[in-house]
C-alpha cells in the first residue's frame, strides 16, 4: 500500500484523534491516519469478543462529547443515533440492609419527582433537598464549563510567560468565552463558596453537607471514585461530581446516553465525517517511528512494514510515552523528557464485558418474567453501595492488593 505525501499525519485513530482529523480535512488540509489495529476508535469501540454479542469495550456510555462537534461533523447525518439513559441509577440493596419493605433499592432519573418519591423510602429530609443540590452542581457547570473550550497548551504559556499576560488582557475584550466566565464568575456570588470545598474536599465531606441516607450518598460518591484510586474520604476527588453534570446529549443538558451499536457507532460516525471532507484513514498500520529533521521537527513517520509517510504535521493520539518512544533519542530537551517520563499511568480501573443468558434479577425488584426488560435495567446499576464504608472497604482491599470476591 502506497501513501501519498500528505500535510499532517496521525499516530494512531481514538475518537480525540479522529476529531482532529476531520476538523484538519473540514479546513482544507490533506489528511493521512494510521492506525495500528483493524478497527478504528481507540477506547470507543465495538468488538464482537464473545460470539454473538457485540461490546463497548472499553468506554461504555456518551456525554461529555463537545455539542459543538456534533454540528461542526455533522455526526447525526453520519449515522450516529443515541437512546438517552433514563433512569440513569439504579442501586439494589442486599438482603440484611433492608429495613423495611419499602427501602430496598434506590433508583435516580430525570423525573424530579420519582426521584423524591424513591429518595424519600431513606429520607423524607435528602428528598426535599435533592433536587437543590442538582441545581447547585449545574451552577457550577455553567461557571467552569467555558474553561472545557480553551486551549490548556494556550493557559500554560501565558502562566510561563508573564509578558504575555498584557496580550491575555487584550484578548479577553475579544473573546466570547473568557468575558462570559468572568462574568460567571462575579454572578456566582455564595457558589463560589461551595465550587471551592467541591475542588478540594472529600466527597464524603461533600455529600455529607447534603445528605443523611446512607445508599443515596454511597451512590452519588461513586460518581467521583470512578476511574480514581481513592476512597470517600480522599480530599481533591470530589470535583469529578462535575464531570457526571457537564456534558449533554440531543440538548439534554448533563445527560448521558447510550450510542445505537455500542461506543463503535460514536467513531464510526468521526471516521466517515473525516473522510467526507477527504481524509484518508488506514487501519493495520503500526507506526514504528517518528521522522525528524536536522532541527528537531517532525517530517513523517515510519510503520512497520517499511512503508514512509511524509508530512509537514505529526499528530500522535498515543500516549505521551508511547509517542516519546517513537523519537529519536535527545529530540525533546531533558526537562520535557523526563516531565514525559514521569507521568503515572498506573490505574485501579478493570472493566469486565460479560456475556449474559438472560436478562439480569435483582431481588430488591425482582420480575415476573426472566425475560422481561424493566427500567432499572437501563440505568447504570451501583453493587455494593449499600453505605460509604463499603465502598471505602474495597480501596483499602485494592492497596492491599485484596482481589474482590
Amino acid at each position: 500500500m502506497l501513501f501519498p505525501s500528505r500535510q499532517p499525519v496521525w499516530r494512531d485513530a481514538g475518537h480525540n484523534g479522529l476529531v482532529a482529523a476531520a476538523y484538519l480535512a473540514k479546513a482544507g488540509a490533506k489528511v493521512c491516519v494510521l492506525e495500528r489495529r483493524y478497527l478504528l476508535g481507540g477506547a470507543a469501540v465495538t468488538e464482537e469478543i464473545i460470539p454473538g454479542f457485540k461490546f463497548s469495550r472499553a468506554s461504555y456510555v456518551l456525554s461529555l462529547l463537545r455539542p459543538q462537534i456534533y454540528s461542526d461533523l455533522n455526526l447525526k447525518e453520519h449515522g450516529l443515533k443515541v437512546y438517552l439513559r433514563d433512569p440513569y441509577s439504579y442501586t439494589p440493596l442486599r438482603e440484611h440492609f433492608w429495613k423495611s419493605t419499602q427501602a430496598k433499592s434506590l433508583t435516580l432519573s430525570r423525573n424530579h419527582l420519582k426521584n423524591q418519591e424513591e429518595i424519600a423510602k431513606f429520607s423524607k429530609k435528602d428528598a426535599q433537598v435533592y433536587q437543590e443540590y442538582e441545581e447547585l452542581l449545574s451552577r457550577l457547570v455553567d461557571a467552569v464549563e467555558p474553561l472545557m473550550d480553551i486551549s490548556p497548551h494556550s493557559l500554560m504559556n501565558t502562566l510561563d510567560q508573564p509578558s504575555a499576560w498584557g496580550k491575555t488582557l487584550s484578548a479577553w475584550n475579544n473573546s466570547s468565552n473568557l468575558t462570559e466566565l468572568v462574568k460567571i464568575v462575579f454572578k456566582m456570588g455564595k457558589d463560589i463558596r461551595p465550587l471551592y470545598e467541591l475542588m478540594t474536599a472529600s466527597p464524603k465531606k461533600v455529600l455529607s453537607r447534603w445528605f443523611e441516607s446512607e445508599p443515596l450518598r454511597a451512590t452519588l460518591a461513586t460518581d467521583a471514585l470512578i476511574g480514581t484510586m481513592a476512597s470517600t474520604d480522599t480530599p481533591g476527588v470530589g470535583y469529578v461530581l462535575l464531570h457526571h453534570v457537564m456534558g449533554g446529549v440531543e440538548g439534554v443538558k448533563g445527560a448521558w446516553a447510550y450510542p445505537e451499536g455500542g461506543m463503535g457507532a460514536v467513531s464510526a460516525a468521526i471516521a466517515t465525517s473525516a473522510r467526507s471532507f477527504g481524509a484518508e484513514l488506514y487501519t493495520d498500520q503500526m507506526v514504528t517511528a517518528i521522522k525528524t529533521d536536522s532541527s528537531g521537527a517532525a517530517v513523517g513517520v515510519v510503520t512497520s512494514s517499511g512503508i514512509e509517510v511524509d508530512a509537514r504535521l505529526v499528530l500522535s493520539n498515543a500516549t505521551p510515552a508511547a509517542t516519546l518512544s517513537l523519537l529519536p533519542p535527545g529530540t525533546l530537551s531533558e526537562e520535557t523528557t523526563s516531565a514525559l517520563q514521569a507521568i503515572q499511568y498506573e490505574s485501579p480501573v478493570t472493566k469486565i464485558n460479560v456475556a449474559l443468558s438472560r436478562i439480569p434479577q435483582f431481588l430488591a425488584n425482582p420480575t415476573a418474567s426472566s425475560d422481561r426488560v424493566m427500567p432499572h435495567h437501563h440505568a447504570t446499576i451501583h453493587l455494593n453501595c449499600e453505605n460509604c464504608d463499603i465502598v471505602d472497604e474495597a480501596y483499602r482491599d485494592a492497596q492491599r492488593g485484596v482481589l474482590p470476591t
